[in-house]
């Protein structure tokens, strides 16, 4: 299937529910009431930026973003931010000009995530707080029962196969300190049982995901016969699905 721009806004959405709390913990760190600068990199359709953007009324909220359809997909729904297109790896901003940067399901992506980061430092200011709030993990994945640890497997290799880092999250840490941020606060997202209806959302949006990210690589067939084991073992109370998703965020030194 493809994605449409609607789809990815749904997607993107689910995403920061999943965060929801975590942004709430670093944002209270951050001291976020008293921001007059906050710029999201990789805003995509405004999932995060436009909420924060209506929160925040009193700063001026900026997402950037490279796709030039979803910063006009959220610049319509949208009039509490600002939206600007950029490449992540050279941000089209002066040094030190934001209180708070941050990233959400960014740098999994991106091809040099090392300079993504130094970017996000160099227009932060000095005490400024620079976050990467949700960075899957890939490697780590755990899928069951069988044989869904195979298709977990051939996502892995998907991923690598189109360009992005399926192990970004458990260097991102280290990867946010050798930026020049002093991390405060870092660790991997907790997992928990989702209430019937929302697991069920849940499940289907990162059904879509997988099918979006395999492509042509496995035959119609097999994901067919993937979806069917799926949802039986959803059905039975058996399925196990974790991908750790870590966070980092700290002060600009």
């Amino acid at each position: 299937m493809t994605f449409t721009l609607e789809d990815w806004h749904r997607r993107y959405r689910l995403q920061a529910l999943w965060t929801e709390s975590l942004r709430a913990h670093i944002f209270s760190k951050a001291e976020i009431r008293k921001a007059r600068t906050l710029l999201e990199v990789g805003c995509g359709t405004g999932a995060v930026s436009a909420p924060l953007g209506r929160a925040l009324p009193s700063a001026q909220v900026i997402g950037v973003d490279i796709d030039e359809s979803r910063l006009r997909f959220a610049a319509a729904r949208s009039r509490s931010c600002r939206y600007a297109g950029g490449d992540a790896l050279r941000l089209p901003f002066r040094d030190g000009v934001f209180d708070l940067t941050f990233c959400h399901y960014l740098l999994l992506w991106v091809a040099a995530p090392g300079t993504a980061l130094r970017e996000m430092v160099r227009v932060t200011r000095r005490g400024g707080w620079v976050a990467a709030l949700a960075e899957p993990d890939y490697g780590g994945r755990i899928d069951y029962p069988p044989p869904l640890d195979e298709l977990g497997r051939r996502q892995t290799e998907s991923l690598r196969r189109q360009g992005a880092d399926p192990e970004c999250g458990r260097r991102l840490a280290g990867r946010l300190a050798e930026s020049g941020v002093r991390v405060k606060e870092c660790g991997v997202l907790g997992a928990q049982r989702l209430s019937e209806a929302a697991d069920s959302q849940a499940a289907e949006s990162e059904w879509e995901m997988l099918r979006e990210d395999l492509g042509d690589a496995l035959p119609e067939a097999d994901q067919q016969a993937f979806h069917a084991a799926d949802c039986a073992a959803r059905e039975a109370g058996r399925r196990v699905l974790f991908i750790p998703t870590f966070f980092a965020a700290g002060v600009r030194e």
